[in-house]
């Protein structure tokens, strides 16, 4: 058995060898990049103003206007010293334009421009390269290219961006209790879930899977499915049969597929019997078969390496310290991470802790980390990954 910082630090030491792939600027959302970006020229690539408004030459409170500039315009026009251009938000300001004034604070009475108030130099005109220089890096390599990054990149003339490719997964859950939702049930059956919240998790955080496969529990089906599961992914989620009851055949089966223990059994609660290990450069994950011990271990490990294995420059959930809304103790006998809900800058840990209890999961969106017989006073901080 393993401490949670020996389980995170085993997956965070897995040497991994990543690949890459150009993908179309369109469908690169959540990918990392392979290499740094740099910007091509000077962003603006040229002064231009900020606003609607009138682009001055001289400062003033009256000038004559002498034509126009549009967005898009690339004809020069010249301006001389107390004589003004119409100008729109974008658009490239005349070279001897000293600053641009709002059309709010203005009026014009035939070709004359009356200004509300005295100009300042340089007021509403975005300096050329006033955001990024030519050659300047944009982003580093591993960033994770969300919306405004395609805009940037985008701005920059970028068509395809090389990312590194994301792991492929196969999920496995086992159990001849299982039902898939939909299909009759008989005593003593219950309704799959687990895959639901796997593969919904997965989706979560930018992840596909590319099978689902539910296996009975029968050692030679466990051990044809695992091998079958192997050959078509990079990552292998196995849901329940990790235990050590009569009908949990999945650790077997793992070893006779040559899959290596890298540990099995975590000291903590929920997930206690979490498995993890490695075959060549395919890693296999085996989840314990309670609902919120399941996704409570994806959650804290799995999204880890999956991170890791698409180039993320930082891997896990995001977490912060909340004060805690009422006293706890934590009474389980084993570090815990805890059903919790945050909300307006505090934490409340939720009923229902039970690791087959996914109601209070799906009601919280953060799992609270508690230690060992700790005892927390109304107001403590409180450390939380937060799952949404």
């Amino acid at each position: 058995m393993v401490t949670i910082e020996e389980a995170l630090r085993i997956i965070a030491d897995q040497k991994i060898n990543l690949k890459s792939e150009t993908k179309p600027l369109e469908d690169a959302l959540g990918y990392a990049l392979a290499n740094k970006a740099v910007s091509p020229f000077d962003v603006p690539e040229f002064d231009n103003s900020a606003m609607d408004g009138y682009a001055l030459c001289g400062l003033y409170q009256q000038y004559k206007l002498v034509g126009e500039v549009a967005a898009g315009d690339s004809e020069a026009v010249l301006m001389n010293d107390g004589e003004a251009v119409r100008i729109f938000t974008g658009a490239k300001v005349p070279k001897n334009t000293s600053a641009v004034m709002m059309q709010e604070k203005t009026s014009v009475e035939a070709s004359t421009l009356f200004l509300d108030e005295m100009p300042k130099a340089g007021q509403n005109v975005r300096k050329k390269g006033g955001q990024l220089t030519k050659g300047q890096e944009v982003f580093e390599q591993g960033h994770i290219l969300n919306p405004p990054s395609l805009a940037l990149m985008g701005s920059l003339g970028f068509e395809q961006l090389e990312v590194f490719l994301k792991p492929q997964v196969n999920i496995i859950t086992t159990g001849n209790e299982l039902v898939k939702p939909g299909q009759p049930k008989l005593e003593g059956q219950i309704y799959e879930s687990n895959s639901y919240a796997i593969a919904g998790a997965l989706q979560q955080f930018g992840f596909k899977h590319h099978q689902k496969i539910q296996i009975q529990d029968d050692f030679e089906a466990t051990k044809a499915g695992i091998k079958a599961a192997l050959e078509s992914c990079d990552v292998l989620i196995i849901s329940g049969g990790i235990s050590v009851g009569d009908y949990d055949f999945v650790k077997q089966s793992l070893e006779k597929n040559g899959v290596k223990e890298l540990f099995y059994k975590v000291f903590q609660k929920p997930g206690k019997p979490l498995y993890f290990g490695r075959k060549d450069n395919k890693f296999v994950f085996a989840l314990p078969g309670n609902p919120a011990s399941s996704l409570t271990c994806f959650y804290v490990y799995v999204l880890s390496l999956l991170q890791k294995l698409s180039g993320y420059r930082r891997a896990g959930l995001p977490t912060y310290q909340f004060p805690i809304k009422h006293g706890y103790e934590n009474r389980f006998g084993r570090p815990s991470f805890l059903k919790a809900f945050v909300s307006e800058g505090n934490v409340a840990v939720l009923d229902g802790q039970g690791s087959s209890m996914i109601q209070s999961m799906a009601k919280g969106n953060a799992l609270a980390f508690v230690d060992d017989g700790e005892k927390l006073n109304e107001g403590d901080l409180l450390t939380c990954k937060l799952i949404s």
